[in-house]
C-alpha cells in the first residue's frame, strides 16, 4: 500500500457529532470462514463489525466507520485488504496496530500495518488496482491443512489449457456472463489486466488483477476455467460464453473459500 500525508482540512468525525482529525489506513488479513462477509449485516458477524468494535474500544466507545477497499463475500479470505478510519487522536502507527490486534482477539483477523494518510485518502475510491488469487487443490486425497482454504477438485485438471483459454478474457470486455445477477455495478464492462493460471504440484492458482471487479466475477471465472481444465469446455466454449453476455452461460460459481483478496494498489 502506498499512501502519503497531504495537507488539508480534517474530515468530519463519524459518530455522535465529535470531530475526528486523524485518518489511518489499515492493511488487514483475515480468515473469512466464520464471517458473513466484509460488510456489516444483520444476519451475523462481519469482518467490518469486528474491526469497528476494536476501533471503538480505542475511541471511548464512539463508533467509527471503517471503510474497506472491497466487500468480500462470506467465506472469502484476505491477505491484504485495506480499510481507512478516522480517529480523534494521533497514534504512533505500530502502537495503533498492536492495540487493534489486542482488541480483535480471538477473531481470525490481524491488522498487519497502520499508516497515517491524507484526509482525502479513500480505501475504496483511491485504489488503482486490486489483486485476487483463487486456489484449487487438485488431489484425490481429502484436504486437511487446506480444508476451508481451497476448492478441492479431485478430477485431473489441465492448468496449461486453463491458462491459454483465460487469455481471451484479458482486456476490456462486457462480463455480464461472469457476474452475479445481484451485482449492483452500473456497467458490466471491466478491464482485466491479468488472468494467469499456474500449477505447483497439486495446487492450481488463478491470479487476476484489475482496477475493479464485478460481484462474483472472480469466482465465476474460476468455475468456468475449471470446466476447461477438466475437458468439459474448450477454449472456444469459454470465449463463446463471454461473447454471449448471458449469465446462464457461466460454467459455475466456484466456492468462496478458495478466494483471497491478495493486495490493493494505490
Amino acid at each position: 500500500m502506498t499512501a502519503t500525508i497531504e495537507a488539508g482540512s480534517p474530515p468530519p468525525a463519524e459518530g455522535e457529532g465529535e470531530r475526528a482529525t486523524f485518518r489511518y489506513a489499515l492493511t488487514i488479513e483475515y480468515d473469512g470462514s466464520p464471517f458473513v462477509g466484509w460488510q456489516r449485516q444483520e444476519n451475523g458477524v462481519s469482518v467490518q463489525q469486528r474491526l469497528e468494535e476494536a476501533v471503538s474500544a480505542l475511541e471511548a466507545g464512539k463508533r467509527r466507520v471503517l471503510h474497506g477497499a472491497g466487500r468480500t463475500d462470506a467465506g472469502v479470505h484476505a491477505l491484504g485488504q485495506v480499510g481507512h478510519v478516522d480517529l480523534s487522536r494521533e497514534w504512533r502507527e505500530d502502537r495503533l496496530r498492536d492495540a487493534l490486534n489486542a482488541h480483535l482477539r480471538p477473531s481470525p483477523i490481524a491488522v498487519l500495518e497502520t499508516r497515517r494518510v491524507a484526509p482525502t485518502f479513500e480505501a475504496r475510491f483511491s485504489a488503482i488496482r486490486r489483486h485476487y488469487r483463487y486456489v484449487i487443490d487438485n488431489r484425490r486425497a481429502p484436504l486437511t491443512l487446506q480444508l476451508g482454504r481451497a476448492w478441492h477438485v479431485k478430477r485431473p485438471l489441465d492448468a496449461q489449457a486453463m491458462h491459454e483459454a483465460a487469455q481471451a478474457l484479458v482486456g476490456r470486455h462486457d462480463f455480464t456472463t461472469f457476474r452475479s445477477t445481484e451485482c449492483q455495478a452500473n456497467s458490466p464492462v471491466r478491464t482485466l489486466e491479468q488472468l494467469d493460471v499456474r500449477r505447483m504440484d497439486d495446487v492450481i492458482e488463478i491470479v487476476t488483477s484489475a482496477r475493479s471487479f464485478l460481484h462474483n466475477q472472480v469466482r465465476s471465472l474460476a468455475g468456468s476455467l475449471e470446466h476447461v481444465g477438466s475437458g468439459r469446455w474448450s477454449a472456444e466454449d469459454l470465449r463463446a460464453a463471454l461473447e454471449a453476455k448471458d449469465r446462464t452461460r457461466c460454467g459455475q460459481v466456484a466456492p468462496p473459500h478458495g478466494l483471497y483478496l491478495v493486495a490493493v494498489d494505490y
